[in-house]
């Protein structure tokens, strides 16, 4: 579970990495997709696959695409703390019945 959870952080991560490299201007093609923000990106999304494969070794099959929905709050958290996105009324609605769902998924 240790793994999965790391997983889910780590491709948080990830994507507000990748955010951040699409929100710059690049002189060219070449420098947009080879710089540093979007090769750690997509590093830490190997990485987070690997940690994804290796928490199914030994756990349930149904916990994992429970636990990997705690991506969606956790990047709602970032992107507010990181990017200062406004949160909607939609997007808290949206990860707050994310949230129920795995509470009801648990009890």
């Amino acid at each position: 579970m240790v793994f999965l959870l790391l997983s889910v952080a780590v491709a948080a991560f990830s994507q507000i990495l990748l955010k951040k490299s699409a929100q710059k201007t690049y002189p060219n093609v070449i420098r947009e997709y080879l710089n540093v923000y979007v090769i750690t990106g997509y590093a830490m999304m190997v990485a987070s696959t690997l940690l994804t494969v290796a928490a199914y070794t030994g756990m349930d099959y149904k916990n994992g695409p429970v636990v990997e929905a705690l991506g969606f709050p956790l990047i709602l958290i970032l992107s507010r703390m990181i990017f200062g996105e406004k949160l909607t009324k939609k997007k808290l609605l949206g990860n707050g019945l994310i949230l129920i769902g795995i509470l009801v998924f648990y009890s």
